[in-house]
C-alpha cells in the first residue's frame, strides 16, 4: 500500500508539469530568439519563396506591363516627330520652289529694262522745230526762221474756249431755275366754343397772295367743346414766309384768338 500510493504520486507531479508537452512552443521561442540574433536561416528563405510564387510572378508581369506600356509611348513620340519631321521637310521644300521662282522673274526683270529701252528711246523720236525758208541772203534767213511756231495756233485755241464758254452760258440760262417750296400745318385757333368755324375757315383762306396755295384743313378738338382749325398750304419760299402768313390771319380779330405753325417740311 505505501508503494503504490508513492507510485501514484509521481504521476500526479508529472501530470502537473507541462513543460515537455509545451516542449514546441518553447522551440518556436528559441528559433525567433536565434532569427533576430543572426537572421533567417536560408531553407526558412527558400520556404517563404515557396510559398509566395504568385505574388512574385504578379510583380513580374506588373513590370513587364509596365515596360510594354513605356515602350508603347516611345513608339507613338517617335512615330509623331517622323510625322513632324516629313511635315517640315515639305515646307521647306516648298519655300526653296517659291525662292527659285522669285530669283527667276528677278532676273528676268532685271534683264528686260535695258532691252526695252533702245526700242522706246528709237519709238519716240524728237520732233523739230518748223523752220520757214525764204529765198535770199543768208542774214535774212536768221530773221524769218520761226523757232517756237505761230501765234495763229494761240488765238484759234483762245477763239474756241470762248465759244464753248457762250454755249454753256446760253445752255444755262435756258434751263429753267429750280423754285424752293415749303409744306406748312397751321393751328388757327378761335376765341371760344360759339365761334363759328366755317366763318373762320373761310377768313383764313380768304388770304391770297402771290405763291400761296391752300390745301386740306380739319378741326381738331382742344377741350372743354373747343376746336381749333388745322389746315395745310403750300408756299414759296422767295416769296410767303410763316411771318406774314400769321399777321395776314390774326387781322381776323373776331374770329382768330392765334396762330401757331404746327409743321413746316421744305418740298
Amino acid at each position: 500500500m505505501p508503494k503504490q500510493s508513492t507510485k501514484m504520486s509521481g504521476l500526479q507531479c508529472l501530470a502537473s508539469e507541462n513543460i515537455w508537452f509545451d516542449k514546441h512552443r518553447y522551440d518556436e521561442a528559441e528559433r525567433c530568439f536565434y532569427e533576430g540574433v543572426n537572421g533567417p536561416s536560408t531553407q526558412q528563405q527558400q520556404a517563404k519563396t515557396s510559398q509566395h510564387p504568385a505574388k512574385g510572378r504578379q510583380q513580374k508581369r506588373q513590370h513587364r506591363n509596365s515596360s510594354s506600356h513605356g515602350d508603347q509611348e516611345m513608339v507613338a513620340r517617335m512615330k509623331s516627330l517622323e510625322l513632324e519631321n516629313q511635315n517640315l521637310h515639305k515646307v521647306v521644300e516648298t519655300m526653296r520652289a517659291a525662292l527659285q521662282k522669285l530669283e527667276t522673274r528677278v532676273a528676268v526683270l532685271e534683264k528686260t529694262p535695258a532691252a526695252a529701252a533702245v526700242p522706246c528711246a528709237k519709238a519716240a523720236p524728237v520732233k523739230a522745230a518748223p523752220v520757214k525758208q525764204v529765198n535770199g541772203d543768208a542774214s535774212d534767213d536768221d530773221d524769218d526762221m520761226d523757232l517756237f511756231g505761230s501765234d495763229d495756233e494761240d488765238e484759234e485755241a483762245e477763239r474756241l474756249k470762248q465759244e464753248r464758254i457762250e454755249a454753256y452760258a446760253a445752255k444755262k440760262a435756258k434751263k429753267p431755275a429750280l423754285i424752293a417750296k415749303s409744306s406748312i400745318l397751321l393751328d388757327v385757333k378761335p376765341w371760344d366754343d360759339e365761334t363759328d368755324m366755317a366763318k373762320l375757315e373761310e377768313c383764313v383762306r380768304s388770304v391770297q397772295m402771290d405763291g400761296l396755295l391752300w390745301g386740306a384743313s380739319k378741326l381738331v378738338p382742344v377741350g372743354y367743346g373747343i376746336k381749333k382749325l388745322q389746315i395745310n398750304c403750300v408756299v414759296e419760299d422767295d416769296k410767303v414766309g410763316t411771318d406774314i402768313l400769321e399777321e395776314e390771319i390774326t387781322k381776323f380779330e373776331d374770329f382768330v384768338q392765334s396762330v401757331d405753325v404746327a409743321a413746316f417740311n421744305k418740298i
